[in-house]
């Protein structure tokens, strides 16, 4: 279905900007739109009362599966993105991304904050469509792929792969950079995809923002996430008032979404429950609905597209079906490579239609291979059929309490019928992402232990970089694009940071707004053994003077490589950083 217009059908308007805001573990009820009385978001309430509103929207229960579904329409079991870590969380290379598919339409496209779906060329998001990207690595700042250090403040990003300081706060830089963006984009219609890493832990926020909340009922963890999400309100407040300034309001499509549900809204302390999760079960990570249905709005005056038309629609829709929508309702040339899990449903804002008979799934995977009937739950209308037993019904139990399962056993029967369908479908598409040991975009492959395929704990954040607790083993999937020889550099702590393995670095107490690191202890090696395929690499203590280098000859081909320190006591440590450089 084409655009909704107010013009007459010989009138041609031009094609309405973009700007998708994407913001990070914050939920259904940590808005006031939502009936939050304690948080302060007045920008996003003024937004609920202009926009359209879909109150039946739903995403993955994590990070990196809700941004594979809204990039690329495709549920993310299909595309090797249904974990966070593990190597399961890069978007395999077969998949069309939103940003590519406006990029042929003649787009500019640009992205800024998280991209959580593989930190190494080619999943990059400058690999995948965006013209310009300023991003952190991995699913966080401070995470295991980030540059060293970042902490949220006065840190280095990375513009399409290049390192850059900044000065501010975080969700700050993201959202003037994308203003600078548009102001540069020319007369090019663009697509700004904003996804902040905000409210996502580290926990840490600007002090004035912690102080509104300092005398709250609230946790002192949640009175920290309160902040970030009011900081993040502002920043729309401030962008919504430059789009009025600059004359672009009323012909740009703003949406405004979360990735899943609250991550830290929601405490338990002595037996008390603080917080708002507007009466839903379950939290981030979950597949009831506290899990995956969030908040959503869309404000597009010249397309017919606010409360003055449709405040609020309630058919059920998904992730999946935002890059068909927008296609739709941007009049994009596009024929999909893949079938789409999602489908258009502008036709929501049209006539305020509903679809009763529709069926999605979601689950909650996080594990190294997906698993069938896993924390699954079928989703039809206000129906949910959680773990392919427990039946509920939305509309009479909000919060599923009631299992309906057996006055409905025909229900439950049919939903079940549809998971097996879509699973059999799903899992022919299964499989790993490979890395490529590629000279093409010069210097060093960085692989980091965030994409270790492992099923043991992996420190997945610089605090446990520098723990050094962790000990998993694993191997990395790679494919060696050019067969010659290479040296494999193992590395404690990442080339950045200019530290040796052995190297120790001194702890930094936190504060009231913002953690702080723990001390990291130096790990004395005696060598290090890399395999790559069935092929072993060693070097000995004699070899290693601080650091240790591995000089290898890679056949061409795809292999799995692990890659361990040789300890003091003969045991095996995984490198948490490998650099790979043709030599």
């Amino acid at each position: 279905m084409g655009c909704i217009s107010n013009q007459n059908e010989g009138e041609k308007r031009p094609k309405p900007n973009v700007i998708f805001i994407v913001t990070d573990d914050q939920g259904y009820g940590d808005v006031g739109f939502h009936g939050n009385t304690l948080i302060k978001t007045a920008n996003l309430d003024d937004l609920a009362k202009s926009a359209t509103e879909l109150t039946n929207f739903h995403v993955g229960t994590t990070c990196t599966p809700s941004r594979a579904g809204l990039l690329t329409g495709r549920n993310a079991n299909r595309s090797n993105t249904w974990h966070t870590v593990g190597g399961c969380s890069i978007l395999n290379l077969e998949e069309t991304t939103l940003a590519e598919v406006f990029q042929q339409n003649g787009y500019v496209t640009g992205h800024f904050g998280k991209w959580h779906l593989g930190d190494n060329y080619p999943y990059r998001p400058q690999d995948r469509g965006f013209d310009e990207s300023l991003y952190h690595g991995g699913g966080g700042i401070g995470q295991t792929p980030d540059y060293w250090n970042n902490d949220y403040f006065d840190d280095t990003y990375l513009r399409n792969g290049v390192p850059e300081k900044f000065e501010g706060y975080c969700t700050d830089v993201w959202f003037a950079q994308a203003q600078n963006f548009m102001e540069e984009s020319g007369q090019a219609p663009y697509i700004v995809y904003l996804d902040a890493n905000a409210p996502h832990g580290p926990i840490n926020v600007p002090k004035e923002y912690h102080e509104i909340y300092e005398d709250a009922d609230l946790t002192s963890t949640q009175k920290r996430f309160y902040g970030m999400i009011t900081n993040l309100d502002d920043n729309i407040g401030k962008l919504i008032g430059y789009l009025k300034s600059s004359g672009q309001w009323e012909n740009t499509i703003f949406i405004f979404t979360t990735d899943n549900g609250t991550a830290a809204g929601i405490a338990n302390e002595n037996g008390i429950q603080t917080g708002h999760n507007a009466g839903l079960r379950g939290t981030k990570g979950s597949h009831y609905d506290g899990g995956h249905r969030v908040p959503f709005l869309i404000h597009w005056p010249e397309g017919g597209i606010s409360s003055q038309n449709l405040k609020k629609n309630n058919t059920l829709v998904s992730h999946v079906d935002v890059l068909p929508t927008l296609s739709s309702l941007c009049k994009l040339d596009t024929t999909p490579e893949k079938p789409l899990d999602g489908t258009d449903m502008s036709k929501v804002f049209v006539n305020n239609s509903v679809e009763d008979n529709r069926m999605l799934v979601v689950d909650t995977q996080r594990i190294q291979w997906p698993l069938k009937n896993r924390n699954s739950c079928v989703m039809q209308g206000e129906w949910r059929l959680v773990n392919g037993t427990e039946l509920y019904n939305m509309e009479t139990d909000f919060g599923q309490e009631v299992d309906l399962a057996e006055e409905h056993p025909e229900k439950v029967k049919t939903m079940k019928d549809f998971y097996e369908a879509w699973w059999q479908d799903t899992a022919s598409d299964m499989h790993y992402a490979h890395i490529p040991i590629s000279t093409k975009k010069g210097g060093s492959v960085v692989l980091t232990i965030h994409d270790l395929h492992t099923s043991d704990g992996i420190p997945w954040n610089q605090n446990m970089v520098r723990a050094g607790e962790k000990n998993p083993q694993g191997h990395y999937t790679i494919s060696v694009e050019e067969a010659g020889d290479y040296e494999l550099e193992l590395r404690r702590y990442p080339l950045e940071s200019e530290l040796d393995n052995d190297d120790e670095v001194a702890s930094e107490r936190g504060t009231d707004h913002k953690d702080g690191w723990v001390f990291g202890k130096g790990i004395p090696v005696n060598g290090g053994r890399v395999t790559i395929g069935e092929t072993e690499e060693t070097v000995t203590n004699a070899q290693v003077v601080n650091r240790v280098r591995i000089p290898a000859f890679l056949e061409k081909g795809e292999y799995p490589l692990e890659a361990n320190f040789i300890l003091e006591d003969g045991t095996d440590f995984p490198a948490y950083y490998v650099n790979i450089t043709k030599l």
